[in-house]
């Protein structure tokens, strides 16, 4: 069960899902819950044949350019009008996983949220239904992966659900059975995925079609007893600590990518590429990813200099028309995380100011 259905889950989770059936793993579909307002649940529903993923960009150096069928999705759902529909596929015996993706501000609870809403507002509180229903339906624990980039995502996910689940005086042993039966996985997603290209052939007939660059990267903290009850993929590894893996996307790859929005959107820049093609953005660009932020985690994160490399690479893919303005939705939580960690610990470090970064946060 997947609760987002959005352009990134779909290249990303429902992808390595289409991998991981193709070859012979057996994991299943995915059944997608729109907890948002849109259109994107009817469009999953009117392709019932799936969508593409075009996958392009350099691997070592060599032009990769291909185009993924994904069939792995069953069905899509919307939280507003189909919820009863969800909490009974909650209660489904053969369902193993649930995916989130509520970007950074996702975790918020609100106030009006009760154990019998239909639906509750909050992604925490749509959650922690969906497990009270598998609970009282005797249905096995399930393996809990939230994608969202914050740092110990599954764990404060799970703090955020227990809590939730005893403000509503649900049972002891169901809060028990969430805390020590479900696995939460902290984990770390990191892929480049932008709408698919209008001109490509498929577009016209595949309205769910999207990009993404060759990198992927879903690293899975190992848990502290068992192994991680997952499917296996390439992209995916168990690591000891998340921190590092974390600490290097956030800060460079995500760190730049607001940065750059909010220094070039306003000044009419509409994509990445249009920005990296720029000599003089370039050049303001790589101020900040080696003078500002790598020096600021270099203590942290084992070739953080090589990373940062890679990732200046990754941004310039010409096959990715990443906008501007859908990097800054959510603009001012990402900063949180993504930017103003930085700007404190380089004060901390050379006791001023980041000139560029501070140009960005004023």
């Amino acid at each position: 069960m997947q609760f987002g259905a959005g352009r990134f889950l779909r290249a990303f989770v429902d992808r390595f899902v289409q991998h991981a059936n193709d070859a012979g793993q057996a994991v299943g579909r995915v059944v997608i819950v729109q907890s948002t307002p849109g259109s994107r649940a009817d469009l999953i529903s009117a392709q019932p044949e799936g969508f593409h993923v075009l996958v392009r960009g350099l691997i070592d150096g060599e032009l990769v350019e291909r185009a993924e069928p994904v069939r792995s999705v069953s069905q899509a759902v919307t939280a507003q009008h189909d919820w009863p529909a969800v909490l009974e596929l909650a209660r489904s015996a053969t369902l193993q996983y649930l995916v989130t993706n509520a970007t950074e501000a996702g975790y918020s609870l609100d106030a009006g949220d009760q154990v019998d809403s239909c639906p509750p507002v909050s992604m925490p509180a749509k959650l922690t239904q969906v497990l009270w229903a598998r609970f009282q339906a005797g249905a096995p624990p399930l393996t809990i992966l939230p994608c969202e980039l914050i740092e110990g995502n599954a764990t404060k996910l799970c703090d955020i659900v227990g809590g939730l689940a005893r403000h509503w005086q649900l049972p002891t042993a169901f809060i028990d059975w969430i805390t020590g039966n479900c696995q939460w996985l902290k984990n770390l997603v990191d892929c480049i995925v932008t709408p698919g290209p209008t001109d490509h052939a498929l577009s016209s007939t595949d309205k769910l079609l999207v990009s993404a660059e060759p990198y992927a990267l879903w690293a899975i903290q190992r848990p502290t007893a068992g192994t991680a009850r997952l499917f296996q993929h390439p992209a995916i590894q168990i690591v000891d600590d998340l921190a590092p893996y974390y600490l290097r996307k956030v800060r460079i790859l995500n760190g730049l990518h607001s940065a750059m929005a909010a220094k070039f959107g306003p000044a009419g820049f509409e994509t990445v590429l249009q920005v990296l093609s720029d000599r003089d953005a370039c050049r303001w660009l790589r101020a900040l990813l080696y003078e500002e932020i790598v020096p600021t985690i270099a203590y942290h994160v084992d070739d953080v200099a090589l990373f940062a490399d890679q990732t200046w690479d990754r941004l310039r893919n010409p096959f990715l028309a990443h906008k501007l303005a859908d990097i800054m939705l959510n603009h001012a939580a990402k900063v949180l995380v993504r930017l103003q960690p930085t700007r404190d610990e380089y004060q901390k470090l050379f006791g001023r100011p980041p000139k560029k970064l501070s140009e960005v946060l004023a």
